[in-house]
């Protein structure tokens, strides 16, 4: 599944540079989506104390690529839901055209110099009750909902043991045909 690699993206314009370190580290980290998908890996974990160890080693293996499913969750959203993506897409323009007029000069309100991201805290303020009245808050605790569900139930389900210890599961069975 080559095609859903990310892309070179400019993150040296990005101005935090512990935001560049994340998402360089998250990039770093994905594991290949055909051993994230592989349904081979797929078995009921043997026992509830075994299950929640799974999850929990799961999510941190797999981190980065659960990370690309809410992502996608998101986008998917986004598409299905067109008023929400014209009101996103408005409010994105708006702060692409203030940061542009921002740079030629500071922007003045009541004899006070507005810093770029207090302009942008003014944009998203003014953008909530449009997000309300489009259904942003239904979209949001959907693309949640949805999200825990998907990765909690390939976290339970994916035998992560054969992944990070293979020939594991042959010795288990072995130890209990003799038990």
């Amino acid at each position: 599944l080559e095609f859903l690699q990310i892309p070179k993206l400019p993150l040296s314009q990005i101005g935090y540079p512990q935001a560049h370190e994340w998402i360089e580290h998250r990039k770093a980290n994905i594991r290949p989506w055909s051993l994230f998908l592989n349904t081979s890996n797929i078995r009921p974990p043997p026992s509830l104390p075994r299950l929640s160890k799974r999850i929990v080693r799961n999510i941190e293996y797999f981190q980065s690529n659960y990370l690309f499913v809410f992502i996608g969750l998101v986008i998917y959203c986004l598409i299905t839901s067109p008023l929400l993506l014209l009101a996103v897409a408005a409010s994105l323009g708006t702060c692409y055209k203030i940061s542009q007029r921002h740079a030629k000069q500071e922007l003045m309100v009541l004899n006070h110099k507005l810093t770029l991201a207090q302009v942008y805290s003014l944009i998203g303020i003014c953008s909530l009750p449009i997000f309300y009245l489009v259904g942003a808050g239904a979209a949001l605790f959907w693309v949640l909902g949805v999200s825990w569900f998907l990765i909690t139930l390939h976290a339970a389900f994916y035998n992560i043991d054969s992944v990070l210890c293979p020939g594991e599961d042959e010795l288990n069975s072995l130890v209990m045909q003799e038990v």
